[in-house]
């Protein structure tokens, strides 16, 4: 298992770790399989989407805010329940295949790690799964 580092900025963040992800794939050779992407903290997750238009990231971060917003009906003591909310919503994990030494992902697929209790400093754990073929 490899371990990706990742320090955040601000409270809610989406950082492209796309290269970082490649980088480790292509430095291990692997070739042929899956790898599992799984965040241990309970308000980090995981997500695939468009990462061509920052715009996108943009839209998905004030619009979650909107949805669930920090400041509600919350009773959890340490004043992020909405961070958990969010989390909950991407889920701590993302599954992509891996062929020919390459991450598959579409035209404008970028691999986000998701912050909602920053800044911090995250973990990020990547397992290969190779391929039984």
């Amino acid at each position: 298992m490899e371990t990706l580092n990742i320090r955040t900025n601000v409270r809610d963040e989406m950082i492209d770790i796309t290269g970082m992800v490649r980088k480790i794939v292509r430095d291990k050779g692997w070739s042929s399989g899956a790898v599992l992407l799984y965040c241990p903290h309970t308000t980090g997750a995981v997500t695939v989407n468009e990462g061509a238009d920052p715009d996108v990231v943009r839209d998905i971060i004030v619009n979650l805010r909107k949805l669930v917003p920090h400041a509600g009906d919350y009773q959890h003591a340490e004043g992020n329940s909405d961070a958990h909310i969010k989390t909950s919503m991407f889920g701590p994990e993302q599954m992509l295949i891996v062929e020919g030494g390459e991450i598959m992902l579409g035209t404008w697929q970028k691999i986000f790690f998701c912050e909602f209790d920053g800044p911090r400093n995250r973990n990020l754990w990547i397992k290969w799964l190779p391929s039984e073929e």
